[in-house]
């Protein structure tokens, strides 16, 4: 079972349709992926002549992962996508240092500014079910989802409709998503490709979706509107969400996007 996903710099956004899916390492239990300028063994390539050839570590362990500083000189930051600014940071010559983030971003300061690459921890586990002391090795949740991210905050906003009236078969676009929660002080910036991005991130590294045919025989719009379905069916099914979360989203028709919010999104 994968403990990270790591998107390659230079890809494109996870999300963004118009031009395919970005390049992904897959990391389980264990596993290492060095990353730097260039090199043997170097599997994530950072391509600026300030960075070192062999520049540091990534150790995939548990429900989460560790970082390497093999830099003398420098430190790298790991900033929290999903915090208000919150980043931990690794010094040099620092071996083994634990990330907490499901959602990361190293950066590591590059003659051009700096550089980059995302690191997703899909597998963090969340307190259910109380363990019985001695009772074995602890069962892993198949769908482990944290209810304080954006991205559960759009399932809830996808599967409102439902929840609302089981009968109502229809589902909210991208930019009804967008309009539903920016609202929360939390999604202020919400945008179109930002959604697209967390539905992805459902589907693919949560949820583990096996859309088949749909997502390569229907053209973009289809594949799209395949996903979100699919996504909804089985987040209801599963009770993954349920009428007590509805209390996350904010009032109904508590804001509408103004024209100007509209063209960013």
């Amino acid at each position: 079972m994968e403990t990270i996903i790591v998107q390659l710099p230079g890809t494109t956004q996870w999300g963004a349709e118009e031009t395919g899916s970005p390049e992904l390492i897959h990391l389980g239990p264990g596993d290492i992926a060095d990353f730097g300028r260039g090199g043997a063994g170097v599997s994530i390539v950072l391509t600026d002549p300030g960075i070192s050839r062999r520049a540091g570590q990534l150790e995939a362990a548990g429900d989460y992962w560790r970082l390497s500083n093999f830099s003398r000189s420098v430190s790298y930051v790991v900033e929290n996508l999903e915090g208000a600014g919150e980043y931990l940071t690794v010094a040099p010559g620092r071996l083994g240092a634990p990330v907490p983030f499901e959602f990361s971003r190293v950066v590591l300061p590059a003659l051009s500014g700096t550089a980059t690459f995302k690191v997703f921890a899909p597998q963090h586990a969340y307190l259910g079910e109380q363990s019985v002391p001695g009772g074995g090795e602890q069962t892993v949740h198949p769908f482990a989802l944290d209810p304080t991210s954006k991205y559960f905050l759009v399932l809830v906003a996808l599967c409102e409709p439902r929840l609302r009236d089981p009968s109502d078969s229809a589902l909210p676009g991208v930019g009804q998503i967008v309009e539903r929660l920016r609202p929360l002080e939390s999604c202020r910036d919400l945008t179109r490709s930002a959604v697209n991005y967390h539905i992805d991130y459902l589907a693919f590294a949560k949820l583990r979706l096996d859309l088949g045919e749909e997502a390569t025989t229907a053209g973009d719009g289809g594949r799209t509107g395949a996903k979100r379905t699919r996504l909804a069916s089985v987040a209801l099914r599963f009770g993954l969400v349920g009428e007590e979360h509805l209390a996350l989203l904010p009032p109904r028709g508590a804001g509408r996007l103004t024209d100007q919010q509209e063209a960013r999104a």
